[in-house]
C-alpha cells in the first residue's frame, strides 16, 4: 500500500492541471503521478524533466530501455512494471525488454548505452574515461552522452520516489531478473 495518498485527478486541487496533462499525454493517470501530486512542485519537476528529455537526442524507445536497466539495477518494482508496459506499447520486442534489464542489446550502439547507464547507476556517476570513450566508439556524440546521463538521472529519481513511497503498482508486474537476498 502506498505510503502517501494517491491523489484523485478529479479533485487534485493545485495539481489538477498537471494530472490532466498526464492523462492527455498517456490516456491514463498512473499511480506514480498521483502520488507525486501530493507535492505539485515534485510532479511539475518530474514532468518538466521528462518533457525536456523528449526534445533530446535519445529516442523514446532507447529511453525506455535505459529506464528498464536503471529500474532493474535499483530494484524498483514500480518502474520495472511501468517501463516494461510502456516498452510493449512502443512495440519493443519482449526479448529486448528483458535483455535491456540486464544491460544487453543486439545492437552494439544500444548495448553501449545500456552498459553505460548501468555503470552510471552502480558507480553513482563516477565513471571512467574508458566508459565515455566506449560510447564515442559506438557513435554517440557529446549531446547524446549527456542525454543518456539525463535519462539515468530522471529514472533514478522515479526509482527512489516509488521505492520510498511504496507506490501501488498499476501496471502488469514485471518480476526482477534476480535480486540479492
Amino acid at each position: 500500500m502506498s505510503r502517501v495518498p494517491l491523489i484523485d485527478p478529479a479533485i487534485a486541487g493545485p495539481a489538477r492541471d498537471l494530472l490532466a496533462a498526464v492523462r492527455g499525454k498517456l490516456g491514463i493517470v498512473p499511480n506514480m503521478t498521483r502520488a507525486m501530486a501530493n507535492s505539485p512542485a515534485v510532479l511539475k519537476a518530474y514532468l518538466a524533466f521528462g518533457e525536456a528529455l523528449g526534445d533530446g537526442r535519445i529516442d523514446k524507445r532507447t529511453g525506455e530501455l535505459i529506464a528498464l536497466v536503471v529500474a532493474e539495477t535499483n530494484g524498483c518494482d514500480y518502474c520495472l512494471a511501468a517501463h516494461n508496459a510502456i516498452g510493449g506499447m512502443l512495440k519493443i520486442a519482449a526479448d529486448d525488454l528483458v535483455a535491456a534489464r540486464g544491460a544487453a542489446h543486439r545492437d552494439p550502439r544500444t548495448q553501449a548505452i545500456l552498459a553505460f547507464a548501468r555503470k552510471v547507476v552502480v558507480a553513482r556517476g563516477h565513471v571512467d574515461d574508458a566508459d565515455v570513450a566506449t560510447l564515442r566508439t559506438a557513435g554517440l556524440d557529446d549531446a547524446e552522452i549527456a542525454d543518456v546521463v539525463g535519462h539515468v538521472a530522471l529514472n533514478v529519481f522515479t526509482n527512489l520516489f516509488n521505492s520510498a513511497m511504496r507506490t501501488d503498482i498499476d501496471f502488469p508486474v514485471a518480476p526482477p531478473l534476480k535480486r540479492a537476498a
